[in-house]
């Protein structure tokens, strides 16, 4: 989070978009109706990009592996003559269904003969005992969403090996160099703008006028803070002559506190904040604003990104100077503590295991940018994670302790067990020798061997109480 990067925000332009929707209302209305009833027939399963993500996502976590756990043994490759003529492996052969008809009809979950079978209507699927309603629930889900289902080969295969030397060779797997920067050609500010403006002129792009200086202003304080400017400060700006007046706006907006506010909601997002458990019984975290309060003053103090990530994986085990700041890294563990965890999940391993999936998840997308979870189920189809790497991983956050004040080993239907909270005063390894050891393994954490020697330890996660 060095203010360096940070100022670099301020020269993203953003032009606001026309909902095309909005153009609709200047139709007559016999053309308004007609437009609806042909969106409502032809619209594609998802309105956009980030739809479609989200959905591929949602089949990947929710739906690959229940198929793969209890389907494919007698509907895919892996059986010599599928059950019924269905197979479910691939995306056409589970639309297409088998000798009763379309075993899933996109959008349409009560016409899906899976959805018959699974709810043990007019078949029984798995015929050994039916899923749990919250499984159920996710294929309705899934299939009402229009069933994204990546799975677009006629056959899939039945082996999962990748290509591990093939997938580094990957570019996002090499390590940065430092580029060439383009001579300037009269356009732009700085270095990032030399390259922009090589790639604009080999794609014949004219760019546009600089904007004006009250436009400018408020882009820096959308960007920055979130908020409009005042019309004196609009005026003060417009009317002002010094050269680096634009440099004083945004040093000032990056000291306000309504930067980390700001700025902080996007590591929010990223880490899946939230303050309740959801899935099947919704919860409250009630002291998940620690955490938030934690990320938006870390943006405010201009904290390392290296340290704010150290202090999330492992404060529990950071030496500290003071009490408050021994408390401040306890609180960071959050981020691995604040999960969607399912309290209605009997089965205690699986339990566990949904949690140690979820950290890895969140982890490697929030730091790595990858999709570690995919290798949770099988190797990884594009990245180079093999499944047992995944495991490897899980084996370390298995020894991890959560402590967000739930659990699934519920009696008498509670589920709060105030047992599992960490105290604001509780002690952290004090002795020279422990707090060595800790400084030790907190360095460079987000690769895999050093994560295993930081967390060799019970970590004490976080959902904390009251000092």
């Amino acid at each position: 989070m060095n203010r360096t990067y940070q100022a670099i925000g301020v020269l993203i332009m953003r032009y606001d978009r026309i909902d095309q929707r909005t153009a609709i209302r200047f139709l007559p209305i016999g053309y308004l109706v007609f437009a609806i009833a042909v969106l409502t027939i032809v619209r594609p399963g998802f309105a956009d990009e980030a739809d479609a993500t989200a959905g591929i996502d949602f089949f990947e976590t929710r739906i690959r592996p229940v198929l793969a756990a209890h389907c494919y043994k007698c509907h895919s490759d892996e059986a010599k003559s599928p059950k019924g003529g269905l197979r479910v492996d691939t995306r056409d052969s589970i639309r297409r269904g088998g000798e009763s008809g379309h075993a899933v009809i996109p959008g349409k979950p009560d016409a899906s003969l899976l959805m018959s079978a699974l709810r043990y209507e007019e078949f029984a699927m798995p015929p050994s005992e039916p899923l749990d309603e919250s499984v159920v629930d996710d294929f309705e889900t899934w299939i009402r969403m229009g069933a994204p289902d990546p799975r677009d080969r006629t056959v899939e295969a039945t082996s999962t090996a990748i290509d591990l030397e093939k997938g580094r060779e990957f570019w996002a797997f090499q390590s940065p160099t430092q580029p060439t920067v383009p001579e300037n050609d009269g356009w732009g500010y700085n270095e990032i703008d030399r390259f922009l403006a090589k790639r604009r002129a080999a794609a014949e792009v004219v760019p546009v006028k600089d904007a004006d200086p009250a436009v400018l202003l408020r882009r820096v304080y959308f960007d920055l803070t979130g908020l409009p400017p005042s019309p004196e400060a609009v005026v003060e700006f417009v009317n002002g002559t010094s050269p680096d007046a634009f440099a004083r706006v945004v040093d000032k907006l990056l000291d306000s506190p309504r930067f980390g506010e700001r700025w902080g909601r996007h590591w929010l997002d990223v880490v899946r904040f939230a303050e309740s458990t959801g899935r099947t019984r919704n919860f409250p975290y009630p002291f998940a604003w620690r955490y938030r309060d934690y990320v938006i003053r870390s943006f405010n103090q201009d904290k390392p990104y290296d340290q704010f990530i150290r202090e999330q994986l492992a404060g529990d085990l950071l030496p500290a100077e003071t009490d408050r700041k021994r408390r401040e890294q306890q609180i960071a563990t959050g981020f691995l503590a604040m999960g969607a965890y399912d309290l209605n999940e009997r089965n205690s391993r699986v339990y566990r295991m949904d949690i140690v999936g979820d950290q890895i998840d969140v982890a490697s997308r929030a730091i790595m940018g990858v999709t570690l979870g995919c290798a949770r189920c099988h190797d990884h189809k594009f990245d180079p994670f093999p499944t047992r790497d995944y495991y490897a991983l899980a084996g370390i956050f298995r020894s991890t302790d959560v402590l967000n004040g739930y659990t699934n080993r519920r009696r008498n239907n509670q589920y709060a067990d105030p047992e599992l909270l960490l105290r604001l005063d509780q002690q952290a390894p004090t002795t020279a020798s422990q707090q060595g050891k800790s400084e030790q393994r907190s360095r460079d954490v987000t690769t895999q061997q050093q994560v295993r020697r930081a967390r060799d330890k019970v970590q004490r996660l976080t959902q904390l109480l009251e000092r």
